[in-house]
């Protein structure tokens, strides 16, 4: 059930006033950059290429391994860099780490052909997912550290920060690469995405040097408390041998999140917030994975697409998520999540339209304005729920969960994108009507299970 009381909305609004959102926002970018690379920018590099629409839809599957980060999210919670952890902090030393493993793959993509080595850039983009999903395990964590445990408000404000930092990673960081391969293109540069790839690691090292400013408690209640259940464990093991310890350790890591994870809610409870997460942003994933190929299909050109979706789609996402992170703050998630639900499937209607009129400029800016509206939203009401759902002894890994899950319904369902619009004969405007129906099933898990879940809104 939510708890929340009426504020004035100047009140409300002067919570995106606290230092903390600052370093919530460049977490964010952090975390969305990444979806530049192995998203937007790798689909149309295969397109340009020559590939099909199908290998493309395809060779999304990489996404695939943000839903199942939670396997080893709980090494990230427990297990600290040697070195690097007492120099930075733990969460820190994780961020690092998986961004030089991304800076290092895309100098290696400088020197792939993906018509000659699809197999050698599909596995260079798969170790850039993963590095950015385990990364995206300790930013979440972080960026939920930085509120205290009974800061309702302050975490919904902070999940539309956080949704307004990883678009801004996302879409600014489209429009440098969308940029950059037209500019050499122009120039005549045969590689001309390779060396885009190259001016995204420089912004990978940008990120690294402004991690440095995002405060990272050195708090050892964590730890605590993870050595309680390790003990707990211990005891109920019985025996006392040099691999009880080691048993416990294992036991307390991987069963523990979970455990309390059903505990806090009740089984019944739970599964249904598992269903509604897994399905609630299906829709909007099959459009988002071929949207980029619909825009250059109907005639838009690299430069229409980075000032119509990534430019002017920032701005309109930063402006509607801080007003959805205000609408949920006053009205509270469950009702923003019903909100946002029907309008990521009213505006999934407008491609639709743009798909039977063909190119127009003006109808192509009204689409990518009411989805970005829609898909702000959603995001900053799906990422308050989930980070007021978990236990701060095991934050990463029962955000890494529940994300994952969500992540696990985008991107399996979403690989199959390309191969519907082929099964359609291209016809676009029904594979939008149908990415609208998808939002169906999740809102009435939401329904059945919104007046029992356990929240808290501050």
């Amino acid at each position: 059930m939510e708890i929340y009381q009426k504020q004035s909305f100047k009140d409300s609004f002067k919570v995106y006033f606290d230092r903390r959102m600052l370093r919530i926002l460049l977490l964010g970018a952090i975390s969305g950059f990444p979806w530049v690379i192995i998203g937007s920018s790798l689909s149309l590099w295969l397109k340009e290429d020559g590939l099909s629409r199908s290998t493309i839809g395809w060779a999304g599957l990489i996404f695939a391994v943000y839903a199942f980060n939670y396997l080893w999210a709980p090494l990230i919670d427990r297990v600290r860099i040697p070195w690097l952890t007492n120099k930075v902090g733990h969460r820190r030393s994780w961020i690092i780490i998986m961004q030089l493993i991304i800076l290092l793959s895309l100098i290696f993509w400088n020197f792939v052909d993906p018509t000659k080595n699809l197999a050698l850039v599909i596995s260079i983009g798969l170790i850039i997912a993963i590095a950015s999903a385990t990364q995206d395990i300790t930013v979440d964590a972080l960026r939920i550290e930085q509120i205290g445990k009974n800061e309702g408000k302050s975490m919904q404000a902070g999940a539309a920060i956080a949704v307004v930092g990883w678009w801004t990673g996302y879409k600014l960081g489209g429009v440098v690469a969308l940029n950059s391969a037209e500019y050499f293109q122009k120039l005549g540069i045969d590689n001309y995405w390779q060396i885009t790839f190259l001016i995204l690691g420089i912004i990978i090292i940008a990120c690294n040097i402004a991690l440095m400013f995002v405060h990272e408690k050195k708090s050892s209640e964590r730890y605590d408390a993870q050595s309680k259940t390790d003990k707990i464990i211990q005891k109920k093991l019985g025996s006392n041998n040099f691999l009880t310890p080691i048993i416990a350790w294992i036991s307390g890591t991987i069963a523990g999140p979970i455990v309390s994870f059903f505990k806090k809610n009740g089984f019944k409870i739970a599964l249904g917030i598992l269903g509604f997460v897994f399905l609630f942003k299906i829709g909007e994933a099959f459009l988002g994975r071929m949207s980029i190929i619909f825009y250059k299909e109907i005639g838009f050109s690299k430069t229409d697409i980075a000032i119509y979706s990534k430019g002017l789609g920032w701005i309109t996402t930063v402006v509607f998520t801080l007003l959805g992170g205000l609408f949920a703050i006053r009205s509270g998630v469950i009702k923003a999540m019903f909100v946002s639900g029907i309008l990521m499937a009213s505006t999934n209607l407008l491609f639709s339209l743009l798909a039977w009129s063909g190119k127009s400029e003006w109808l192509f800016a009204i689409a990518v304005i009411f989805d970005d509206m829609a898909a702000a939203f959603a995001t900053v009401a799906f990422v308050a729920f989930i980070s007021m759902l978990v236990d701060r002894t095991y934050t990463a890994t029962q955000y890494a969960l529940l994300a994952s899950i969500g992540t696990a319904g985008r991107t399996t369902l979403a690989a199959s994108s390309g191969a519907m619009v082929d099964w359609l004969n291209g016809d676009w405007g029904i594979f939008f009507i149908i990415t609208a129906i998808m939002v169906i099933p999740s809102l009435v898990f939401l329904f059945f299970i919104k007046n029992k879940i356990k929240l808290s809104e501050k």
